[in-house]
Parts: C-alpha cells; structure tokens; sequence
C-alpha cells in the first residue's frame, strides 16, 4: 500500500510513476539532463524521456497551474504546494541552467513509527526510549539538520507520539507535517499575490496559534524573525513546543539562533536567555557516513542547549555513529533524567 501523498491522478505526467514508489521523497529534474531520485539514500539518476526543453517547461507550467499558481516569463519561480499535499519548485529560463528545474517533495500522510525508524537507521535502538521519554514528559525538542536529512520525517514521527488527550496546533509555510494522532489543526502561511498583497506570514500565524489553546505548539521550520514568537511562547508556559531549524551540527545552533533572533532584531544576549529556557533538547540529524554528504538518513548527536556566562552553548548528551552505535556524552545522564529512563549505551 502507498503511503505517500504523491501528485494525485496524472498530473505529473511522465514523473508520476517515480513519485508513486514506494520511499522516494523527492523527484528532480535538471533541465533536459535528466531526472533524479532521492529514496533515502542520496541522488540516483533515472532514465526517462520528458521531451525538450519546451516539453519540460510545459510540464513545469502545468505543475504551478495545479498548484493555482503562475509560472511564466514575468514570474519565472515558484514555491507552492500540490493539492496531494507534495511540494513544488520550479525555475524557468533564464534564470534556471541548463533548462527549466523542477524539485518535488513527496509528503508521506502516513507517519512512520519510532520503530520504523530504528529499522531503517535513522534511529539509534539505543535511544529509541529516550525520544519516547522526551515526548512524554513534554520536552521543548529542537530538530535540527540540512535539507534532505529527515528533520519533517522525525518531527511527524515525535509527535505522533503525544498523549491523544493533548491538542497539537501546527504552524507551517507548507502542509508537510501529518502526526498521527487524533487532535491536530494547523495554521498554513500564505504568500502575496500577483499584485503584491494578501501575504500572511509564519511569524502572524505563530501568535494567532496562541489564541487556539495548544497543548503543544508547532512550527514546521524556524528560517527568520518568527524565532522571536516561538521562543517567547515556549517561555509562556507552552512546555513540548516543537520546531525544526537549517544547521550543520549541533554545536552550531547558538551561532544559527543568534543569527535568525538578529533579523527579528533580538540582540544575542536575548537570545541564549530566552533559548535555553525554551528548548529544552536538539536532535540533529545527518546524511554524512564514511565521507560521503548523502548517506542514509540518521541522528548524528543530541545535546542540551545551555545558557553560559558567554552565552548559549550545547552540551553533547549522545553521539550517534553510522552503525547504530551511540557514544554517551558529557550531558547524558541530565539527558536520561530529563526523559525519565536510562540510557541503554
């Protein structure tokens, strides 16, 4: 059975058959020089015949029409979702090289299980309870990585997870996330119109949110000055708020909230003060394994985030190796009393 929400019907043409298989998260099409795979282990090409350049860019256009969105000379990108729930992006000439570029992002809307995820890797068996205990006793979780590394996939995961009594609100700029669970509504930003009004952005709907009574608040990416509410509303009592951020490591998160908190206009001094109150655990994930940047999928750290003299700074609790091995770090035992388990490394 197909778990994934794919572009319905035929839209996609020729694409449709690769992003109705089984474990494909993304389909890719470079220009007329061919069309890429993404099954959770990086890239592999494909052989398929999509035409032309013309027949490409046809393709592309039609794509954005299903989406209600424009896609031509005077607006030659867009960023938009299908109505299957799959994320659209598209480039035209001449900003696109070597053709029109096209990136799908299948969404699945059915969650995995912490349990597939200790059978696929990306889960350490050694800290399968520990995310359980995290969700239970309503840690504030930071998931962060690089685009591709499973953050959506962990976080849906996480949250299906928590107690069905509890109501989750999630915040996103596209519908990815689809927990498991019976009380989920969510909030969807909206971009301006051709004429340039109408926008309404992630930061306004994070403290619309606050008004709906969330048990658990969660925004689908932290990228800009909407950091300032999330970190304001897990300070307010929101204790379990959950969001997912760009970073290399974990070690650089300080440096990555810093940096977004700047453009909300939060000096850093705010932002290690409000952010080692507010999030309690980062999880980073990684594709890097024996050299290679686009391994499988995979926790590589967890760490607690801590406010020192000098600022924020992490505390590493588990390093996690490409064998499923786990290394417990300086911070691990606060790790496992704040999960309430023990850690079995």
């Amino acid at each position: 059975m197909n778990h994934v929400r794919g572009v319905s019907g035929r839209e996609a043409g020729p694409l449709q058959d690769h992003l109705d298989a089984p474990g494909v998260t993304d389909v890719l099409v470079n220009g007329v020089e061919g069309v890429w795979l993404d099954r959770g282990a990086g890239c592999e090409r494909v052989e398929i015949d999509l035409g032309d350049a013309e027949a490409v860019r046809a393709l592309a256009v039609r794509l954005a029409s299903v989406a209600g969105r424009r896609l031509d000379d005077a607006q030659p990108t867009v960023d938009a979702q299908l109505p299957s729930g799959a994320r659209l992006h598209a480039v035209l000439p001449p900003l696109a090289r070597p053709g029109p570029l096209i990136s799908i992002r299948v969404v699945r809307n059915d969650p995995f299980r912490i349990e597939d995820l200790v059978a696929s890797g990306m889960v350490p068996p050694a800290l399968a309870r520990t995310l359980a205990g995290l969700v239970r006793e309503r840690a504030s979780i930071l998931v962060t990585g690089a685009t591709g590394s499973g953050k959506t996939t962990l976080l849906a995961t996480l949250l299906s997870r928590v107690d069905p009594r509890e109501r989750i609100v999630i915040v996103e700029e596209a519908g990815e996330l689809a927990p498991r669970h019976p009380h989920v509504v969510r909030l969807i930003a909206r971009g301006a119109n051709v004429e340039g009004v109408g926008e309404v952005g992630v930061g306004r709907l994070v403290k619309e949110a606050l008004r709906m009574r969330p048990d658990r608040l969660v925004l689908g990416e932290c990228r800009g000055a909407e950091v300032q509410d999330v970190l304001l509303s897990a300070n307010t009592g929101h204790r379990g708020t959950m969001t997912t951020m760009h970073a290399n490591s974990a070690a650089d998160v300080p440096a990555r909230l810093a940096a977004l908190g700047s453009i909300a206009g939060l000096s850093e001094r705010a932002v290690a003060m409000h952010a080692a109150t507010a999030f309690d655990v980062v999880i980073h994930l990684t594709r890097a394994t024996a050299g290679r940047l686009d391994g499988p999928r995979r926790i590589g750290e967890v760490a607690l985030l801590v406010r020192r003299t000098r600022g924020l700074a992490v505390e590493v609790a588990a390093r996690c190796a490409s064998d499923g091995t786990v290394a417990p770090g300086p911070a691990a035992e606060r790790l496992a009393a704040f999960a309430r388990v023990s850690l079995d490394v």
